[in-house]
């Protein structure tokens, strides 16, 4: 059956309809969206400078930052925008766009972070065996796979919300185009989409978590026979990747691991996920790790000494 399709373009409701609401989170969200921007970027150029941090843990860290950037940039301007606009639309296809676009940088995140916590146990569990576990070649695969993933993931994801047709509604009661606030609108029966929506999306984050889980609690049981100098850099890193994992993954299950029921408090949940986390993780990544630290130290200081002779 051919899809009818009478709608051409989609209705934010936004965060807030309130006119002076809305001027304070344009400001707000414009200064988390800034931070976010800068921060990745200084990761980003940290890491690519220092030859020091050209290992596979960096290498991971280098693409969630990518990812984080990627992510936050799909969403984020189009709402801060929104913030002073009297009309908050997108087009049909922009939405279709944006709703590919976030899952797939999205996905690809957590396909990452995953990876990530691997990374992490093989470091500590498998120290002698590192070099061959984490070879060049295996993170160029692994990091191929978590994009290759998400990208079918994110296909997926589209193509099932897409596919129905969509008659007179259009307004979305969110900020950006999500799964189940376009499936309320869609004029037809969402149940089997709805079910397959969890099975992409809600088991995609509940696995990863508890795959995450399990791996930090393997590397904590492993670290109990080490001295406390030993064990003070692993428990560092592994609890900045915690909290990061934590923040992000919880909000995410909470959405997706459900049906197409959506809750006022949704939006609220969303912003940790979209905005949030990728402005937390520089600070997360750089304020508990001393190697980042010394190489952005490294870094200015590079910078200072050859303004200095640039003067002379």
């Amino acid at each position: 059956m051919e899809v009818v399709n009478n709608v051409t373009e989609f209705i934010f409701l936004g965060l807030s309809q309130d006119p002076g609401m809305q001027l304070i989170l344009f400001a707000i969200f414009l200064f988390f969206y800034i931070v976010i921007m800068v921060g990745h970027l200084l990761i980003l150029l940290t890491i690519f400078s220092d030859p020091r941090l050209h290992t596979p843990m960096y290498f991971f860290l280098s693409n969630l930052s990518f990812m984080d950037i990627a992510y936050s940039s799909v969403t984020a301007p189009k709402m801060i925008a929104d913030f002073v606009s009297d009309k908050k639309t997108i087009s049909y296809w922009g939405c279709i766009t944006q709703m590919f676009t976030f899952h797939f940088f999205g996905c690809a995140e957590i396909f990452v972070l995953t990876v990530m916590a691997f990374d992490h146990y093989a470091a500590i569990c498998h120290p002698l065996r590192y070099t061959t576990i984490m070879s060049t070649k295996v993170c160029t695969l692994l990091a191929s796979l978590s994009w290759l993933g998400a990208l079918g993931h994110s296909f997926v994801q589209t193509l099932l919300t897409f596919q129905l047709p969509f008659c007179n509604a259009q307004v979305i009661d969110h900020y950006f185009c999500d799964v189940h606030p376009v499936l309320k609108l869609a004029c037809a029966d969402t149940t089997l989409v709805n079910m397959l929506v969890v099975a992409n999306s809600g088991l995609i984050s509940l696995g990863c978590f508890l795959i995450l889980l399990t791996s930090y609690t393997v590397i904590l049981f492993s670290l109990r026979k080490r001295s406390a100098e030993s064990r003070r850099k692993p428990l560092s890193t592994c609890g900045s990747h915690l909290t990061v994992v934590t923040i992000f993954f919880v909000p995410c299950i909470f959405i997706y691991l459900r049906p197409s029921t959506t809750f006022p408090l949704d939006k609220a949940v969303s912003v940790f996920y979209t905005t949030i986390t990728p402005m937390l993780n520089p600070l997360i990544y750089t304020l508990r790790n001393g190697d980042v630290k010394n190489a952005m130290k490294r870094l200015w200081s590079h910078k200072f000494s050859l303004k200095e002779k640039q003067k002379r």
